[in-house]
């Protein structure tokens, strides 16, 4: 019966591909996702105060600690224009 009913909620997921889906539950964690993000960011840019010999370390910090900003800043612009589409 819930094979039933998930079919007619979401004809695009097949339970047998997504075992979730059976039970009622097809997402993700989009806010523990952000909140880790930035997070993240956060770290990587406190790891630049250390015992770093030259620069390239922190080229690399800052560089992954931009890219997650990026993409952190691109999913919230994408969140607030879903709504157009």
């Amino acid at each position: 019966m819930a094979g039933k009913a998930v079919e007619k909620r979401r004809p695009e997921v097949d339970p047998r591909d997504e075992p979730s889906a059976a039970w009622g539950w097809h997402g993700s964690f989009p806010k523990a996702t952000r909140i880790a993000g930035w997070v993240s960011a956060i770290i990587l840019l406190v790891m630049i105060k250390g015992n770093h010999e030259n620069n390239t370390e922190n080229v690399w910090l800052v560089g992954l600690a931009a890219f997650l900003v990026l993409l952190l800043v691109l999913d919230i612009r994408k969140q607030r224009t879903a709504w157009r589409k």
